[in-house]
């Protein structure tokens, strides 16, 4: 049976900041293909998605073509997702997802769709398609984030697209979550439409016919999805290596007062509207405690981890000690941040497109979203160690919006140790980091806690990715503890 190339690539170049990114890259996708992009943090392949979509350009040959020889229509599905609010701005604080009043500012599930279409059935058929039906009316800014991904694809297809474009949209997923992913994309591609992904290794769905590996903006390979699935090996994550001299050398950037426990919630409840979120928690954390939350896209871990870190309102209506001191007696939210190192998935989202990767990293001493004052002999110190220290010392001068979204997630890494604060809380921070980089984060991290006594609260999807210190868990189920 003759095939149809569909999208030819051909010697693309793409250069940022007068850097190459990606080099001469070529492969064809034809009819009935569907191609897996692999490859390390850094490799280019979230420029590639750029660029074939139009928001980047290069040099080089780009040609999409449908079975009837016309431009076919192509919708993105980012790793990062980004929306307007009523007012069609898109920037939005960090804090506003939590603040019921607020997040009233952005648009809900169903305002977003029926600016594709009017037909409420259609909405409603592909909303229930994807899994989402009961998030019809939530504000898009508090659906987690699987919900989030399979609502960009339930857009995509009422937009009738004939490619995706996905980058990296397992970022986050939970076991469940991803296992949908996968049967939702075979459905697609069953139904038409045509694919390309960039993802791991690990999460290559059923209709995938073909992987391209990329290394250092090179193509590697291109090779049939049986050949790669005969080439796979089981790699060993776990990696030797030890920080405790180089961050033991790094001075403290503030004195911390003692404490005995982190966090203690007495019956804690959190709701938005008739939507229960948090029901009756009840949980300590001990200093030098290393906790694992747990549980299912749309569990309440983002929102639990929300009350510790000074970011929701609804804090102050329950019974919460953080550093053994009730909430709401008289501490500011910049006093609780000062002694809590924070990661999420969405902070990404929040950092103005002007800011340099090592503004990034130096806010994190003051608890900013971007670098508002002039930094001291040695807190310029400190941040250009703890930079040394991730090996994100040379995206200083880059702009972070640049970087890769694993690049990006180092950078954020390092403005959550720059403090080397007595509490962290990492909401997956390997997201967007490859096997090799994650393993030597963990073994950071576990070097941290042990050696430094810190306190963690760790929230990952994936058992291999919890370091050994971790010896505590709170599991969630629909907002309480299981």
């Amino acid at each position: 049976m003759e095939t149809f190339p569909l999208l030819q690539v051909k010697d693309l170049t793409v250069q940022l900041s007068g850097q190459p990114v990606l080099q001469n890259v070529s492969f064809t996708v034809h009819s009935g293909e569907c191609l897996a992009v692999i490859g390390p943090s850094g490799s280019g392949k979230t420029t590639l998605v750029n660029v074939l979509s139009g928001k980047c350009f290069g040099r080089g040959l780009i040609s999409f073509t449908n079975e009837s020889g016309h431009q076919p229509k192509i919708n993105v599905i980012a790793q990062q997702h980004q929306f307007k609010n009523l007012s069609n701005i898109s920037s939005f604080y960090y804090q506003q997802r939590f603040n019921s009043n607020d997040s009233e500012d952005a648009v809900t599930v169903q305002e977003a769709l029926l600016e594709i279409t009017v037909d409420q059935s259609f909405i409603e058929n592909t909303l229930q398609l994807f899994g989402i039906a009961h998030v019809q009316y939530t504000r898009l800014i508090q659906l987690s984030n699987g919900e989030h991904k399979r609502f960009q694809l339930a857009k995509a297809i009422l937009q009738n697209a004939e490619w995706l474009l996905l980058d990296n949209p397992y970022t986050g997923l939970d076991v469940t979550a991803r296992k949908m992913l996968n049967e939702i994309i075979d459905a697609l591609v069953a139904k038409g439409v045509h694919v390309l992904l960039v993802t791991s290794a690990s999460d290559i769905p059923n209709s995938i016919t073909h992987v391209a590996k990329l290394e250092n903006g090179k193509t590697i390979s291109v090779i049939p999805r049986s050949v790669f699935d005969a080439e796979k090996k089981p790699t060993n994550a776990t990696v030797n290596i030890s920080y405790t001299k180089s961050f033991e050398s790094v001075p403290p950037a503030y004195t911390y007062p003692d404490f005995s426990f982190a966090i203690r919630m007495v019956n804690t409840n959190v709701s938005y509207g008739n939507k229960k979120i948090l029901d009756n928690i009840n949980w300590e954390v001990k200093k030098g405690e290393c906790w694992n939350v747990s549980g299912h896209n749309g569990s309440g871990k983002s929102t639990l981890l929300s009350l510790v870190n000074g970011d929701n309102p609804q804090a102050f209506a329950n019974d919460i000690y953080l550093f053994d001191r009730k909430k709401g007696t008289g501490e500011s939210i910049w006093d609780i941040k000062q002694k809590i190192g924070f990661v999420s998935p969405e902070l990404h989202h929040y950092f103005e497109s002007s800011a340099s990767s090592y503004e990034v990293v130096a806010s994190g001493l003051f608890d900013t979203i971007g670098l508002f004052r002039q930094l001291s002999t040695q807190q310029r110190s400190i941040v250009d160690q703890w930079m040394s220290l991730l090996e994100v010392n040379a995206f200083s001068k880059k702009l972070f919006k640049q970087l890769s979204n694993g690049e990006q997630r180092l950078v954020l890494l390092a403005r959550a140790l720059v403090k080397n604060p007595p509490l962290l809380i990492l909401d997956e921070p390997c997201q967007g980091l490859d096997k090799e980089v994650t393993a030597r984060f963990i073994a950071l991290i576990n070097d941290i806690c042990v050696n430094l006594k810190k306190t963690l609260v760790y929230v990952s999807h994936y058992k291999e990715e919890i370091p050994p210190c971790v010896t505590y868990t709170l599991q969630l189920q629909q907002g309480k503890a299981a």
